[in-house]
């Protein structure tokens, strides 16, 4: 058997990123689902959201800045500070590291938000197969690949190198960056949350961020452990 090119490296990486993380994330798309179903079919379901969507259409964009902040910033950050070190030498996470994962996913918050409201105003409010599976294709294959994957990686980087940040910036600069760095986490990111917005989708556009922000937290883990396995010990 030939090895492998270094081109394949990307896709190698981000197929065992979507191995790794299949089981845990067929388990999350499941509880996604069942939220879904519950909506449209359970009573005390329904009521219980019923109730966030009122208290997201209240607190307009402020919500989702805060609920991003939390599920994707501040509870990642408390597993990744006290959890195990996976055989690094370093530190977990500080609290100014901490600070500013919190706040990148304020920032992300209020950029989803208004990415889903812009796609509300666009392609429409409908549940309907046609109009879900635009959705997806929009997010997953413009949103995703062009612009919030690829400035998560880069903030990931840099959140790893703090407080040093010339090696990321050459790292940025140097040909393959994309290749290297973002096609991994597209490639794994596709299995967590290509299935998972099809089910966010199926919500009203007030109920799609409080669903996304479950599966955030999860999702944030994987882009931590990710970035802390390709960046060298201290």
């Amino acid at each position: 058997m030939e090895p492998s090119s270094p081109a394949d490296a990307p896709w190698r990486s981000g197929l065992q990123g979507a191995r790794a993380n299949l089981l845990p994330g067929v388990v999350l798309q499941a509880a996604a689902l069942a939220l879904v179903l519950g909506y449209y079919y359970s009573p005390g379901v329904h009521g219980a959201l019923s109730r966030v969507e009122e208290i997201r259409e209240t607190a307009g964009v402020a919500f989702g800045m805060a609920s991003t902040a939390v599920f994707g910033g501040f509870l990642p950050f408390l597993y990744v500070h006290f959890g195990p070190r996976n055989g690094r030498r370093g530190p977990q996470y500080g609290w100014i590291q901490g600070l500013i994962l919190t706040l990148f996913w304020t920032y992300k918050g209020l950029e989803t938000d208004l990415f889903y409201r812009l796609q509300a105003h666009v392609v429409g409010t409908g549940h309907d197969a046609g109009t879900i599976t635009l959705k997806v294709v929009l997010d997953q294959a413009v949103y995703s690949p062009l612009w919030a994957v690829p400035v998560t990686v880069a903030f990931y980087q840099a959140l790893e190198a703090w407080p040093r940040w010339t090696g990321v910036w050459s790292d940025l600069r140097a040909p393959g960056w994309y290749r290297r760095r973002v096609m991994p986490v597209l490639i794994a990111n596709a299995g967590v949350w290509v299935p998972a917005v099809a089910v966010i989708y199926a919500l009203p556009t007030a109920l799609q961020l409080p669903l996304q922000n479950i599966v955030l937290c999860f999702y944030t883990l994987i882009i931590a452990h990710q970035m802390r396995a390709d960046a060298p010990a201290r």
